[in-house]
C-alpha cells in the first residue's frame, strides 16, 4: 500500500482513527460526456476512512478496523461497481459509479453503521483516490447528516 498523508478534519472529538485499504473494481460511467470513462476499465482505488468520536466501545474500540473493511472491500472488491444497483445506477448522475459518487457511497455505507452503535462515532470524511494522480474527497456539510 501507498504511503498517504491525508487531509485533516478539524474536530472536537477524543479519538480519531484512520483505516486505509485498496479495492480493485471496474466501472464505467454511462453517458458520453464521460469520453474514455464510458467504456467499462478498472482501478486499484486506495480508500482511506477517518472516524472520530468521544467514547469507546466494550472492546475499547472507537469501531473496530475489521467492521470498516468488511463493510467497503468486502463489498466492492473485484466487482464491477455499476453491478451494485443498490448504491448505484445509469439513469441519474449522482448515483453514476463516479470517483465523488463512490466516495459519498462508502461515507454513506459507514455512516450507517455508525449509527447503530451505542457510541455513536461519526465518519468524518472518506478519501478516495482513482488513479495516482486523481482523488476525490467525500466530507458532509455540517449538520447535514
Amino acid at each position: 500500500m501507498m504511503q498517504q498523508i491525508y487531509p485533516q478534519v478539524q474536530h472536537d472529538f477524543c479519538y480519531e482513527l484512520n483505516k486505509d485499504m485498496q479495492i480493485a473494481a471496474a466501472h464505467f460511467v454511462p453517458t458520453d460526456a464521460a469520453g474514455k470513462c464510458r467504456q467499462l476499465h478498472g482501478h486499484t482505488y486506495f480508500v482511506n476512512v477517518t472516524v472520530a468520536g468521544d467514547d469507546l466501545d466494550e472492546a475499547g474500540f472507537l469501531v473496530n478496523f475489521q467492521v470498516l473493511k468488511k463493510l467497503l472491500h468486502d463489498k466492492f472488491d473485484h466487482t464491477v461497481l455499476n453491478d451494485h444497483k443498490d448504491v448505484f445506477n445509469d439513469q441519474d448522475p449522482n448515483f453514476f459509479p463516479t470517483t465523488e459518487v463512490v466516495a459519498r457511497t462508502m461515507w454513506e455505507t459507514i455512516e450507517m453503521h455508525l449509527e447503530t452503535l451505542p457510541s455513536k462515532p461519526t465518519c468524518l470524511q472518506v478519501y478516495v483516490r482513482e488513479t495516482p494522480t486523481s482523488y476525490c474527497i467525500y466530507r458532509p456539510k455540517k449538520g447535514k447528516k
